[in-house]
């Protein structure tokens, strides 16, 4: 039953998914019709000034094609965050998105890193992590699913690609497994089976003996 109150399909579920895919969308929109660029409020590692891009570099984009190819997986792995750990979903989007943006600043490049890819690879990792970890079915069954449609994004974590934050994806990517690691006995967890006895258990000794219990009372009156 508090498996099904759980995982239960409510409206709210949808809600940032839709506000965060929108609200990227709506300020790239900004930028471009003001012609505005917003490039240099992403994270600008070890720059006391670039620091400030580790809250807002998540909602920024360079062009068409990145904001495309980051908001479809971050609406999948939203809309799964919220479904499958929504008591601790504004935990991991929240915190996560705080630390990877600030891991960027500590070890990345100098250059600026803009994006929401390092959420898109934090949620891959938590999601993917959590499953493992917890071992719970549903859970080891969405983990496989994510890794089925996005396995291939592992490969971005690595300099292969020139003019891509390869740093935001793993520092993502490594915020993700801590969060599953923390969170790991929050929310649904494979339950350890627990031993009830039963009257057909009663019939045995300790020993694994049969004693029936007509037996068993006669025993008990002689030795008394």
């Amino acid at each position: 039953m508090k498996e099904n109150v759980q995982l239960k399909i409510t409206k709210g579920i949808f809600l940032v998914p839709i506000v965060f895919v929108l609200g990227i969308w709506f300020i790239y929109w900004v930028e471009i019709y003001f012609s505005f660029n917003f490039n240099k409020y992403g994270v600008f590692p070890r720059d006391l000034l670039g620091l400030r891009g580790v809250f807002l570099t998540h909602f920024i984009h360079s062009d068409t094609k990145h904001l495309l190819n980051n908001s479809i997986p971050l609406f999948v792995l939203l809309l799964s965050l919220f479904y499958f750990y929504k008591g601790i979903a504004y935990q991991v989007l929240l915190y996560g998105a705080i630390a990877s943006g600030f891991l960027t600043w500590v070890f990345a490049r100098e250059s600026y890193h803009i994006g929401a890819s390092g959420i898109v690879y934090l949620l891959f990792s938590f999601i993917f992590f959590s499953g493992m970890i917890r071992k719970h079915y549903r859970l080891v069954a969405v983990s496989l699913i994510v890794i089925f449609l996005y396995g291939s994004m592992i490969w971005y974590v690595f300099p292969i690609k020139d003019g891509m934050s390869w740093e935001g994806h793993l520092s993502g990517l490594l915020v993700g497994l801590s969060c599953a690691i923390f969170y790991r006995k929050k929310g649904l967890v494979q339950e350890e089976h627990q031993y009830t006895q039963t009257e057909f258990d009663l019939l045995f000794d300790e020993k694994g003996n049969y004693v029936p219990k007509d037996i068993e009372k006669e025993s008990n009156a002689v030795s008394k």
